[in-house]
């Protein structure tokens, strides 16, 4: 199950569950669209995957699988992240 993370990683804009531009990686690392397609050019600073979007909790499941409260802060410096995964 995944763990819905309530904020982008790098920018700590909040991500409610049925967020449409939350991006995930295989590895359930959680940053919004737009530092994806900005900072992140779309691989993930921390395993070098790609990015999909984030499928939506149903509201109706919150109760039984409510939203993690875990936020999770490393901001991204986008010239050491290009250098690293060696991003053209």
């Amino acid at each position: 199950m995944l763990e819905i993370r309530p904020n982008c990683e790098n920018c700590k804009k909040p991500l409610a569950f049925d967020a449409v531009d939350a991006m995930i990686c295989s590895f359930e690392c959680t940053f919004c669209k737009s530092c994806v397609d900005k900072v992140l050019l779309a691989v993930c600073p921390n395993c070098g995957g790609n990015f999909t979007q984030r499928p939506e909790r149903p509201a109706i499941l919150l109760n039984k699988y409510p939203v993690s409260k875990n936020l999770v802060y490393k901001p991204v410096d986008k010239e050491e992240h290009i250098k690293k995964w060696k991003i053209t």
